[in-house]
């Protein structure tokens, strides 16, 4: 599933090819999404103008006039910009057309993502109105973490990737903030102090900034990519390197679960 710093990539990828263009058309092919997909989509975006593109948490919002498409690449969803006559395939389920030459075309195999047409205040919608902070904004610190885990005796990491505390805080980037904020991420939330905090959300806001420059760069032309930016793999310090040595002591990582995820840490430079 992409994480935040994917779907930021993403956003910063299609923005400057749907902003601020007409919608010509809307094609529906599959509206058996996680949700199915609004009625009202195809009659009242088309004619509309996008006047925006913008994150909240992993959720794109492509603003109008006339309401705001809320979109949701589940587990296997991406979005591209193509040529009008690029034929679809088998798992290409919407486009929406943009007046001119291009069309951003949704994809998803395993159709758990979603497309939903909102009107009105769209912050008060059931998906988006108990999301906590942004964790790159100024309402994200250490003091706003201290005071929420206060008597939490969840694991850290499981607290931190809740999105009523932090949104867009997945499992990748959770295991490599907690290694670089030397924290072992078994440890109950409500037990660790405000100082260690501080330095927890210096270290999410650094990896997840680290995260979106790279991706950033690997897009020359979001039209040539095929909408799934990839991961900093080249960057990764814990996930995904169980058995390997830690790039700091050497000592071998070591992987459990934690919520069902899979959890890799130092025993040596966590704690």
């Amino acid at each position: 599933m992409p994480e935040l710093p994917e779907v930021e990539t993403i956003r910063k990828g299609i923005m400057p090819h749907v902003q601020n263009h007409k919608v010509q058309e809307v094609v529906i092919r599959q509206s058996k999404l996680r949700w199915p997909v609004s009625p009202e989509l195809r009659e009242e975006m088309t004619g509309q103008y996008i006047t925006s593109v913008q994150r909240r948490g992993k959720y794109l919002l492509l603003g109008t006039a006339g309401g705001t498409l809320l979109v949701h690449l589940g587990m296997s969803g991406s979005l591209r910009i193509l040529a009008h006559n690029q034929v679809p395939q088998k798992h290409d389920h919407i486009d929406i057309v943009l007046e001119g030459s291009k069309l951003l075309r949704y994809t998803d195999p395993r159709r758990f993502g979603c497309m939903l047409w909102l009107r009105g205040d769209i912050y008060s919608h059931e998906l988006l109105r108990s999301l906590g902070p942004e964790p790159l904004g100024m309402d994200f610190s250490g003091a706003v973490l201290f005071q929420k885990s206060r008597l939490r005796k969840t694991p850290v990491k499981s607290f931190i990737m809740d999105s009523h505390v932090v949104v867009g805080v997945g499992n990748i980037y959770a295991n490599e903030a907690l290694f670089l904020a030397g924290i072992n991420p078994r440890i109950a939330a409500g037990k660790i102090a405000r100082q260690r905090y501080q330095t927890l959300v210096r270290c999410i806001k650094d990896i997840l900034q680290q995260a979106i420059e790279l991706g950033g760069t690997t897009l020359r032309d979001f039209t040539d990519s095929d909408g799934k930016p990839g991961y900093f793999k080249q960057a990764l310090r814990v996930y995904g390197r169980a058995g390997l040595p830690c790039t700091s002591c050497h000592q071998k990582l070591k992987e459990i679960r934690l919520g069902q995820r899979s959890t890799v840490y130092c025993t040596r430079c966590q704690r």
